[in-house]
């Protein structure tokens, strides 16, 4: 007798033009976490989405058996009416309500028609003493990290008597103490028998918690692995269809003049002018040369880029900016950008993209002027530059005019750096330029990097994954409470020198 708590049989989901899931059958045992594995588009999302009634039946063909009885879910509360609690990547949560009150959404404790505040925060404290959050359960949502948040969210779905946990791509958007947790309290979940589906690109952690791991390529299931079987060069193999003996393209640097150098750069925080955020940090960067910048969170990197393009962040900064030994300004993101610096944010939601826009409008948006014509913007050379780089970069969508918010994480990303290249920069930088990606599309994103160059731009990345920094880069910057710690040519730094400079302190 089977001891499996689901079974998803020949389940096909088509979009408009777009077949996203061909015959998938997933198979998960009670009491196991099942991580599923795949590019990003693959069809992970979508599989669960149909799941958990986010698709309802009748939008898909196919059969999905839930402890032995075959069902047919219309909606979320369906689903959750069974006991299968979907998280996903991006957090469902009202930034503006209590803890306590976004646990309790639409299952609120009631008496006599009435809400039971003292009910209510009671049972909220017991759920957050559950997954480890020290935090009153009448604390406003908007008031927590990330990675607290992902926590409520457990929480929310522990209130709700959770038989089958799904939770997508839940470190995304965490550091990695954050992670750690997080992936501890699904052990700990499973210890007290409830199931979990994990949706991660993150082959580390797959191996940390996972006892079966499905990959899914192109909306078909590639295969099934037992956890004993599971190694990172077999599930590449499968995610991406090919081997990656390497898993950084081969780069020869023809290193030229020196670009960028910046001196004595200091940068305090914007609300609290006592805090120094970038402490007299100098640096240069080469024309062909991929400079990159290694440091612990909140060691000062992503404020040491935003502040220096354009004055981004921070509060009274200081220091001298030279572009080919000419001192230039940054004062506003336009004179950045004037002066040869662009800057791909790690946040390419919120900041990076326009996600409601086309892809034509994204890619366009840093240079309009080069479009313009008699003050309006010439439609068809914005078409046709877009459509350059939706070939030259390999951006999976059938045009310019998709909704940028509907491509997979790589792809936006892809569009994040035609933007700043169709800007023609002499320096870019890049900030986790790979975050929230599958390894099929960072090798594509590397590729695009040793381009770049090659034709004689000087590429600045800032990565908090330091097997990438040293795959990629010529020379390492290393950060730590704001100041630059020390330098290294590729060739001679390793992972142990670099994280000894990263966290080297400041002398008191």
């Amino acid at each position: 007798m089977t001891n499996n708590i689901l079974e998803m049989r020949g389940i096909t989901k088509t979009f408009p033009g777009v077949k996203a899931l061909a015959n998938v059958n997933f198979e998960v045992e009670r009491g196991q976490i099942h991580a599923i594995c795949g590019e990003n588009g693959a069809g992970k999302s979508t599989l669960m989405k149909v799941l958990s009634g986010v698709y309802p039946h009748g939008t898909y063909d196919g059969d999905i058996v839930f402890e032995g009885e075959e069902v047919a879910f219309k909606s979320l509360r369906d689903s959750e009416a069974k006991g299968i609690v979907i998280i996903h990547q991006e957090l469902a949560l009202s930034p503006y309500l209590s803890i306590a009150e976004n646990i309790f959404l639409n299952n609120e404790r009631t008496r006599g028609g009435l809400i039971d505040w003292n009910k209510t925060n009671f049972e909220a404290a017991s759920l957050l003493k559950r997954v480890g959050l020290k935090e009153n359960p009448t604390t406003v949502i908007n008031q927590l990290g990330v990675g607290k948040q992902q926590l409520v969210e457990i929480a929310k779905a522990l209130s709700k008597e959770v038989k089958l946990l799904i939770l997508d791509e839940p470190t995304a958007a965490l550091n990695d103490e954050d992670s750690d947790h997080l992936l501890d309290l699904i052990l700990s979940l499973k210890a007290e028998g409830i199931t979990s589906i994990i949706i991660s690109h993150k082959l580390n952690e797959i191996k940390k918690v996972a006892d079966t791991v499905t990959v899914i390529r192109d909306g078909k299931t590639i295969e099934t692995i037992a956890k004993s079987d599971v190694t990172e060069d077999r599930i590449i193999k499968d995610m991406v269809g090919r081997d990656l003996e390497h898993r950084y393209p081969d780069h020869e640097p023809h290193i030229g003049e020196e670009l960028l150098r910046v001196e004595d750069w200091t940068a305090h925080h914007p609300q609290d002018a006592s805090r120094v955020m970038v402490d007299n940090v100098s640096i240069n960067v080469r024309a062909g040369e991929i400079v990159g910048i290694a440091g612990l969170m909140g060691a000062g990197r992503t404020e040491f880029a935003m502040s220096l393009f354009g004055h981004s962040y921070g509060s009274r900064i200081s220091g001298k900016v030279f572009m080919r030994g000419k001192e230039i300004k940054t004062r506003t993101v336009a004179e950045a950008i004037e002066n040869g610096i662009a800057y791909a944010t790690e946040d390419r939601k919120t900041f990076g993209l326009n996600l409601i826009e086309d892809i034509k409008r994204n890619i366009s948006m840093a240079s309009l002027e080069k479009l313009t014509k008699g003050g309006l913007v010439d439609d068809n050379e914005e078409y046709k530059v877009a459509n350059e780089y939706r070939r030259d970069l390999n951006i999976k969508a059938p045009n310019v005019l998709v909704k940028t918010g509907k491509l997979s994480g790589g792809n936006q990303q892809k569009v994040v750096l035609s933007k700043w290249i169709y800007s023609d920069p002499d320096v870019l930088i890049l900030d986790e330029p790979t975050r929230g990606i599958d390894v099929g599309a960072k090798y594509e994103i590397y590729t695009i990097i040793n381009r770049l160059a090659a034709s004689g731009k000087g590429i600045i990345v800032i990565s908090s994954e330091l097997p990438e920094l040293l795959g990629i880069s010529d020379r390492v910057y290393a950060l730590s409470e704001g100041r630059i710690t020390g330098e290294l040519p590729v060739e001679e730094a390793t992972p142990e020198s670099v994280l000894k400079l990263m966290t080297m302190e400041k002398p008191r």
